[in-house]
């Protein structure tokens, strides 16, 4: 967990109660046993209480940058499963939308997932309505795909509940120019120079990333987004320093990686969902990247599970802000 990650919604909150003159907002930090929350770079944010059933709150927020699974996390699951449908209002934020997911909240309901783990949920989840727009809001059920779309997803809840002159407001203090809806779709990351965003090159990436199972050819990427294949190639090594056929197969690889670690599918069955024509070039192209074979890479996952060395998300970080003043 990043200080970023949690300090936006706390940010967004204060300013709210700040800017607003009143208490609109209050909020407690919760980790699943009490303990501080890791945050990167060895800092710790104090938890207030431990989450259990009996958390009660008008708006419960699971924020987590990564799902790994830790020691109770199953304990963590079906307390989360009694504490969210009594909860007027449930909010998964980045991989705190798997969280929900796993413990069975999520289904018949639109939502937001981040795109690096898009194709993977989709198939773990088959009962949500997954979407690849920057949050969704879903009656009872609000979703968020994390990083920039934090904010703008704070500032709809608080414009919602307190009307959007003061969702602006907000935004002026934060030095946000435009608030995007809900209904953007999510940007695949690529680096540019600042402010440069080359929409031929963000329209290949996104072909790329749509078409994992059955990967395109270069030539077909390069029509499919209406220039010629030197052009292509140009703006790959101009932007990303690579050429497109290594980036794709990294990007495969990648897709590759998350799936031994977080699912149950067999090797072959992830070579092929990644685009693979044997498990034995998949090996090999698995070992050239990351230095071990996909078999080895989902045994130190297992060990490393068994093993409890995970501390962090421990259930995720939840701010639970009560009712209202």
């Amino acid at each position: 967990m990043s200080m970023s990650g949690i300090g936006t919604i706390i940010d967004c909150l204060s300013l709210a109660n700040e800017i607003d003159g009143h208490r609109l907002y209050e909020w407690r930090i919760c980790s699943w046993d009490g303990r501080p929350v890791p945050l990167s770079g060895g800092a710790q944010l104090p938890a207030d209480c431990a989450f259990n059933d009996a958390v009660r709150c008008d708006w419960l927020i699971v924020v987590s940058e990564r799902y790994q699974q830790f020691a109770d996390y199953r304990l963590f699951l079906a307390s989360l499963a009694r504490v969210a449908p009594r909860t007027p209002l449930v909010t998964g934020i980045h991989h705190g939308v798997w969280w929900l997911a796993m413990a069975g909240q999520l289904a018949q309901y639109r939502v937001a997932v981040n795109w690096e783990t898009y194709q993977q949920f989709t198939e773990q989840f088959e009962r949500a309505i997954v979407s690849q727009q920057i949050f969704e809001i879903d009656r009872d059920r609000a979703t968020c795909s994390g990083g920039q779309a934090s904010i703008d997803f704070m500032l709809a809840m608080i414009a919602r509940d307190h009307g959007p002159d003061l969702a602006e407001r907000i935004a002026d203090s934060l030095g946000i120019g435009t608030l995007r809806a809900g209904t953007e779709r999510q940007r695949i990351p690529f680096v540019t120079a600042p402010g440069e965003r080359h929409p031929r090159l963000n329209d290949a990436l996104q072909l790329m990333e749509a078409n994992i199972e059955d990967p395109l050819a270069t030539d077909e990427i390069a029509s499919l987004v209406g220039i010629s294949r030197r052009q292509l190639e140009r703006l790959f090594r101009q932007y990303l320093g690579a050429m497109p056929s290594k980036y794709y197969l990294n990007l495969r690889l990648t897709k590759a990686r998350t799936q031994l670690q977080r699912t149950s599918k067999s090797v072959v069955q992830i070579s092929l969902a990644c685009g693979f024509s044997s498990a034995a070039h998949f090996s090999n192209a698995y070992r050239d990247r990351f230095g071990v074979t996909p078999r080895e890479e989902r045994r130190n996952w297992i060990e490393k599970q068994r093993g409890g060395a995970i501390d962090e998300p421990r259930g995720g970080a939840l701010i639970e802000p009560p009712e209202p003043a």
